[in-house]
């Protein structure tokens, strides 16, 4: 048989599969996931029995950590020394462990995340409550196994005389499966299990009684009961950490916010470089300088405030935007029968309470064997003593020390055992003083096999001997809560105030799509004009608006997209520089342009509502408030039909009239209230009826009545103003009236095919008309006489057969 015939043929799949398979379950089982009854995972479990076979304990001297660590790997744990290290520095870490397991001297690392020194720098020995996690081991509590290479034996678990798994809780991913349980307080968890063992039925709620939450080495303050409450019930769920902090007053008016404990895992430097950032990019006004004044006295970072500045506003930044304040989320995995399994509260405390059955009844066991050992030779011993000169004589009497015990054993029926105890006897126990000393330790001994068969013939007194070790342990080494419980969680609003120092600025946006932000300051040293602003040769500014740092400009477009730009973020320039192009500000598309700017300082103020004019004659009214947003994206601001564009958008206090003027000179007013308010995305109702290729150009709020005027102007030039009174209410829909005569013929000189522009007036207003050629012309409103609805208007620019106007352009006023 050739050598590739030896071969048999495999699905990919099947092979990784079953490869994958095994390589998960041995992750899952022997690496990262902790024991539900001990709360160790294996390599932690083989360094805390290591160093107690090695002697490293609590009331010795410190080892090197090398030494252990050759240990683990050379015995136990063949995954090389860093992991073995890095296992014994987290159970060295006080700000990690409830209680530490190993108890470090030298560089163990800090709250900054400073690594720790080599292990050969690094010395340890085990914590005094780790002795309690190994007590009673030698007593066959529990179960061993083969190491690694078979030739020593290691615990499948520790007897953990406490529950260390909710104690010191655990961190860990692997294959498929991840575990996050935090600490918790090691008196409230021992007196839960002396509870449950007292009556199995209680319920979540009756062990939360007890058990209010985690209790974090690092302190703080955790919020959310809901989070709580379902975490422990399913083993799933999220609560809020938030720092504990204070604000004191210093001299001069000046105050300062001091930190003293900090949220689970979150490293301390990375915290205040976060801090000091934020001073230095001035996204909060404020801030004079943060310090790290930890030390041997704790943690205390000060974040030190301006004069006058808002220190509770500012606090609340610094808990939204740095990790003062994290959300932590439960994820309660643990291997319970060799398998990985969700556990909530109740379950992790009962499967504790049953190795600890287990652990005691085995125990229990042990010491009656031993002790039925004792008793048994020394009820040989006494009775030998009573019958001392026959037994003399036999010994005698026998050839050697094997003949001797033989002959004991043939002549007054001694077991084997009790043979040999009495031919090891020393002669100084044939006192009469020995032998009531034997007596009377036969009498203690059997006095202890009573009570060890007494506590493993009765579940109830197997409980109690639990429940009175749980309670030795719980006064040597419970310790206060650290961590605080709130039941809400606050809910976090950052004052704009606070980012942002409120500043009235002019903000410009040119035809070409160049934004800038300008201080008054600039204005005022450029001469104060608003023509010499800076611009690009051939732009012009479209709109320009005082506003103030902390207001919001919406952004409308032609499409119906509309952009929420807060003015702070707008890049500042000098008044006579240009600016930048609006695309690096807002995602905005150059072919779609810009409609309206409107700036908003509230969007929840009464009374106010957004009213859109589409070309095709659609009118939507929707509520301010429902254009509030986070995003800077383009949000869709008003739904349009195929071919419609956006013309005109106003805030609007619905308390006035609307006019609305079409292409081919038809006008209709209708009372604003007649729109009914609709949602952000519908397409709103029918403003007027139009004719066939005809469209809105133009639309005004009438306020006060029928003060001012409506002017207007033809692609020709011819331009006219007509009083607002001659335009009469109508019903919405209406197909209006004539507003605009058209002069046709061959005879006649034309004043034009179409309206291009028209606004309301009440005073001059100084206009810029595009020609299709690119040529700019300025004109007046005041040159327009008024005439009635059905006039043809005067030339008011003049220009060649083949020019026409393309665009008019009014520039926002101040």
């Amino acid at each position: 048989m050739s050598q590739v015939e030896q071969f048999l043929p495999a699905f990919l799949e099947e092979v990784v599969g079953d490869r994958f398979g095994r390589y998960s379950k041995y992750i899952i089982q022997d690496r990262a996931i902790p024991d539900v009854r001990d709360g160790l995972k294996p390599v932690q479990r083989r360094i805390l029995y290591a160093m107690s076979e090695a002697g490293n304990h609590s009331d010795k001297p410190y080892r090197k950590s090398a030494k252990t660590v050759g240990d683990v790997m050379g015995n136990y744990h063949p995954h090389g020394d860093s992991s073995i290290y890095d296992g014994m520095v987290r159970m060295a870490q006080f700000w990690k462990m409830g209680h530490v397991l190993i108890d470090g001297h030298g560089n163990w690392g800090s709250m900054d995340d400073d690594p720790p020194a080599a292990m050969r720098y690094t010395e340890a020995r085990l914590s005094s409550i780790a002795s309690e996690l190994l007590r009673d081991i030698e007593k066959d509590t529990v179960l061993f196994k083969d190491n690694f290479d078979n030739t020593m034996k290691e615990p499948v678990v520790l007897p953990s005389r406490f529950p260390n798994l909710l104690v010191n809780g655990v961190s860990g991913i692997s294959s498929g499966f991840a575990t996050e349980i935090p600490p918790h307080n090691l008196g409230e968890v021992i007196e839960a299990c002396i509870d449950l063992m007292d009556n199995p039925q209680l319920t979540l709620e009756d062990l939360m009684k007890k058990i209010k939450g985690p209790d974090f080495p690092t302190g703080g303050i955790i919020m959310g009961e809901k989070g709580l409450k379902e975490a422990y019930t399913t083993g799933k769920g999220k609560i809020f950490l938030r720092a504990k902090t204070s604000i004191e007053n210093l001299k001069g008016g000046k105050q300062q916010i001091v930190i003293s404990e900090i949220p689970y895992q979150v490293v301390k430097s990375r915290l205040v470089t976060a801090m000091e950032n934020i001073r230095l990019e001035k996204k909060v006004e404020g801030i004079a300088e943060v310090r790290d004044e930890s030390g041997r006295d704790g943690l205390r970072i000060v974040v030190e405030l301006k004069k006058e500045a808002n220190a509770e506003g500012i606090l609340a930044y610094l808990l939204k935007k740095t990790d003062l304040q994290i959300n932590y989320n439960f994820n309660m995995v643990a291997i319970v029968n060799k398998a990985p399994k969700q556990l909530g509260l109740k379950r992790i405390l009962e499967a504790y309470i049953e190795h600890q059955k287990e652990v005691v009844t085995f125990r229990s066991q042990y010491d009656l064997n031993k002790a039925q050992d004792k008793a048994h030779v020394l009820e040989g011993l006494v009775k030998a003593l009573n019958i001392l000169d026959d037994v003399i004589e036999t010994i005698k009497a026998s050839k050697n020390r094997q003949d001797a015990q033989q002959n004991l054993v043939a002549k007054f029926t001694f077991t084997e055992k009790q043979a040999d105890a009495i031919l090891t006897l020393q002669l100084y126990r044939l006192t009469n003083l020995e032998i009531s000393s034997l007596e009377k330790e036969l009498v203690e001994v059997n006095k202890m096999i009573a009570k060890l068969r007494a506590i493993l013939d009765s579940p109830k007194k197997l409980m109690n001997v639990i429940k009175k070790e749980l309670t030795e342990i719980s006064k040597v080494y419970a310790i206060h809560r650290r961590s605080n419980i709130q039941e809400e969680v606050e809910k976090l609003e950052v004052n704009l105030e606070v980012m942002v120092n409120p500043e009235d600025v002019l903000v410009t946006v040119s035809k070409e799509g160049y934004i800038k932000r300008s201080s008054l300051l600039s204005f005022t040293r450029s001469g104060g004009e608003l023509e010499s602003t800076g611009l690009k040769e051939g732009d012009m500014v479209r709109f320009i608006m005082e506003v103030n740092t902390i207001e919001n400009l919406l952004i409308f477009t032609k499409s119906g997209q509309y952009y929420m730009l807060p003015v702070h973020q707008i890049p500042e320039y000098k008044w006579k520089d240009n600016g930048t192009a609006i695309v690096n500000v807002i995602p905005i598309d150059k072919e779609d342009p810009i409609v309206n700017i409107i700036p908003v300082k509230d969007f929840e103020e009464e009374g106010k509502s957004l009213v859109f004019i589409t070309k095709n004659g659609q009118v939507k009214r929707s509520l301010l408030k429902d254009y509030a947003t986070k995003r800077s994206i383009g949000i869709v601001a008003c739904k349009l039909n195929p071919h419609d564009q956006i013309i005109d958008v106003q805030l609007s206090d619905e308390m006035g009239d609307l006019l609305l003027v079409t292409k081919l000179g038809m006008t209709i007013r209708f009372r604003e209230n007649e729109v009914k308010s609709m949602g952000r995305v519908s397409a709103g109702v029918k403003g007027i009826q139009l004719k066939d290729l005809d469209e809105v150009i133009a639309a005004a709020w009438i306020k006060d009545n029928d003060s001012g005027e409506i002017f207007v102007i033809s692609e020709r030039g011819y331009g006219k103003s007509t009083l607002v009174s001659d335009y009469m209410l109508q019903g919405r829909g209406g197909k209006g009236v004539v507003s605009f005569e058209f002069k046709t013929g061959k005879r006649v000189r034309s004043n034009g095919y179409q309206l291009m522009y028209a606004c309301l007036i009440k005073e001059p207003e100084n206009l810029t008309a595009i020609l299709n050629n690119g040529q700019i012309q300025q004109f007046t409103t005041q040159a327009a006489p008024i005439q009635e609805r059905k006039s043809t208007g005067k030339q008011l620019i003049t220009m060649t057969k083949e020019e026409q106007i393309s665009e008019v352009v009014k520039i926002s006023k101040l």
